[in-house]
């Protein structure tokens, strides 16, 4: 018998799972009340990261006279020179060209898509409210909920998208701001206070602890603030905002120590809520974490067994790439596929800053934490001829490997481009390869990865003094 699924949300969490389910031959419903891909294509990872590549172009113009390429007017580039309404169109055409993608793809792959909003209504049962006000009742098996998150606001600020903002309404600016206040040094407010520092804005970034991007390494924080700084930005370390006012054309952010940060915009990126809230959990007793996502098991079940829930709505890591792993695993469980849980161990995640940080695996405390005893090797970019060719001598490789066996438990890039950089080290994780099949698969040269596979050789060395290779 066909089994019948619904999927409350069009994230990647959702769009992924309703490929997964129907090329196991179920019948599937996706409901969302925006476009396929949701607010990760839409307004988040895919605009954000098209704004960032944007950004980009205004350094390699400021840096090409060093390679020889002179270009007249250089010297006086500023913000005024970035047509920002064209950027921030540009890159919101790209999120819903990829959503129209996405859409095709469902489609073809025979999912029905409903546009409005569900709840889970009764015993294997969901309600849908349309778009146009009609409802409709679903006879289901499994429901997978994918409903995502939103930003988190908090009680002493209020957006207004003018001069107030969250992340989704940086692209609707007439231009880039004068002085944009970045309240929040997480991995959001590190990439839009990059961006727009680039793009000629005065931005000061106002961080609660005493090093920016405080679940990252923090070497690679070091990097990327020594960069931050080194390019103009202003960081209050130690710093929390309390308060926020508009007066006529500024922002004042008020600090917990009674100063005071004046600026034309207030940016706040300070993380994301489930979006749990009116699915009619209650009803069904599916539980909810202290933080109000979604309660699951390795394979995405809630304490309802017939109903799922995957991505930023169970809280915890909220990565596109893992939504999308978690909702395919729920449906490979849910249809009676042989399923491993997600390995939260081999996790690959990166900053979108200028150098990146990309991040894999186990950091050295929670190997240790874990019982693993650790090593780690680190090599400086510095003295890779293709960094010093594109400019990228900010940066390095750590691997982090179990004493003993050299398994590879994780690692660590500094660079541009580290989230391509990130992949040899997050498939030995992945694997459970050595530090010495690293070392001795071949790179090519010269290119970035081969100080991935020097830093290898360098740690393999260090747990066998005995054995030597030539460097």
């Amino acid at each position: 018998m066909q089994q019948r699924i619904a999927i409350l949300g069009g994230g990647p969490a959702g769009y992924e799972a309703a490929l997964v389910a129907a090329e196991l031959g179920a019948d599937v419903t996706v409901v969302a009340d925006e476009g396929l891909g949701g607010n990760c294509v839409l307004w988040d990872c895919v605009p954000s990261k098209a704004l960032i590549e944007a950004s980009g172009s205004v350094s390699w113009v400021r840096t090409a006279s060093d390679m020889g390429v002179h270009i007249a007017g250089v010297e006086d580039l500023d913000r005024t020179v970035v047509d920002y309404p064209r950027v921030g169109q540009s890159v919101l055409s790209l999120g819903g060209n990829q959503s129209r993608d996405i859409e095709r793809r469902v489609a073809n792959a025979g999912v029905r898509r409903l546009t409005g909003r569900g709840r889970l209504s009764g015993f294997h049962e969901v309600t849908v409210t349309e778009d146009d006000g009609r409802t409709q009742t679903l006879e289901v098996d499994h429901v997978l909920l994918a409903t995502g998150s939103t930003a988190r606001v908090l009680p002493f600020f209020e957006p207004d998208g003018e001069r107030v903002l969250v992340g989704q309404q940086v692209y609707d600016l007439p231009e880039v701001p004068e002085h944009l206040i970045v309240v929040g040094s997480g991995a959001t407010g590190a990439e839009f206070s990059n961006a727009f520092r680039r793009f000629g804005a005065e931005v000061t970034l106002v961080s609660s602890r005493e090093l920016i991007l405080p679940t990252e390494d923090p070497d690679a924080a070091q990097v990327i603030e020594n960069v931050f700084e080194r390019r103009g930005m202003t960081i209050l370390r130690n710093s929390r905002a309390v308060s926020c006012e508009r007066r006529g054309d500024e922002v004042v952010v008020g600090l917990k120590d009674g100063r005071e940060v004046v600026g034309s915009h207030a940016l706040f990126t300070v993380g994301q809520v489930p979006s749990s809230s009116d699915l009619g959990l209650d009803e069904l007793g599916v539980q909810l974490g202290d933080d109000g996502g979604i309660t699951v098991d390795q394979v995405g079940r809630t304490s309802c067994p017939w109903v799922y829930a995957a991505g930023d709505v169970t809280g915890g890591v909220m990565l596109a790439s893992v939504a999308a792993m978690q909702g395919r695993t729920a449906m490979w469980h849910a249809l009676g596929e042989a399923v491993q849980p997600i390995r939260w161990d081999a996790v690959a995640a990166t900053v979108f800053t200028d150098p990146e940080v990309a991040t894999v695996g186990l950091s050295p405390a929670e190997a240790q934490e874990a019982g693993f005893p650790v090593e780690t090797a680190r090599l400086d970019f510095s003295s890779n001829p293709r960094a010093k060719m594109i400019h990228g001598l900010d940066g390095f490789v750590k691997v982090h490997a179990m004493t003993g066996s050299g398994t590879v438990l994780g690692g660590v890039v500094v660079s541009t481009r580290a989230s391509d950089l990130i992949q040899p080290l997050a498939v030995a994780v992945q694997n459970r390869l050595t530090v010495a099949q690293l070392a001795q698969t071949l790179t090519v040269y010269p290119s970035m990865t081969g100080s991935v596979a020097e830093c290898a050789r360098m740690l393999m060395v260090r747990l066998d003094p005995t054995r030597r290779f030539p460097r």
